[in-house]
């Protein structure tokens, strides 16, 4: 009896990983320690308007143009040698919460 060759899944078949299987796959080396306060302190977070403009599907050149930001300005914010301001922050927080609005009212 011929055997029927295993299919590969593509992709988009694959599922994502659950939250234990995460754990499992950190500490499957026995020597591995779970980070230290001190640790997640010294990493770097992902700024913030690279998150926003990520989960909108937008290019750096697409995003600053739409919300009209400087590109320069964008790119310091998203490689971290430059943070945003107090008023840009909010700014950023009603881009990610209601980007169409934000769109619509810049466009007069």
């Amino acid at each position: 009896m011929k055997k029927k060759p295993i299919a590969i899944r593509s992709r988009k078949a694959r599922r994502p990983m659950t939250q234990s299987a995460i754990q499992r796959a950190a500490f499957a080396d026995p020597d591995a320690q779970p980070l230290s306060l001190a640790d997640l302190k010294r990493m770097k977070r992902t700024p913030q308007a690279k998150i926003i403009r990520r989960a909108l599907g937008m290019t750096q050149e697409e995003f600053a143009a739409r919300y009209h930001i400087p590109l320069g300005t964008l790119r310091d914010w998203e490689q971290g040698r430059a943070t945003p301001d107090q008023p840009t922050q909010a700014y950023l927080t009603v881009i990610a919460r209601s980007p169409e609005e934000v769109q619509q009212a810049l466009e007069g």
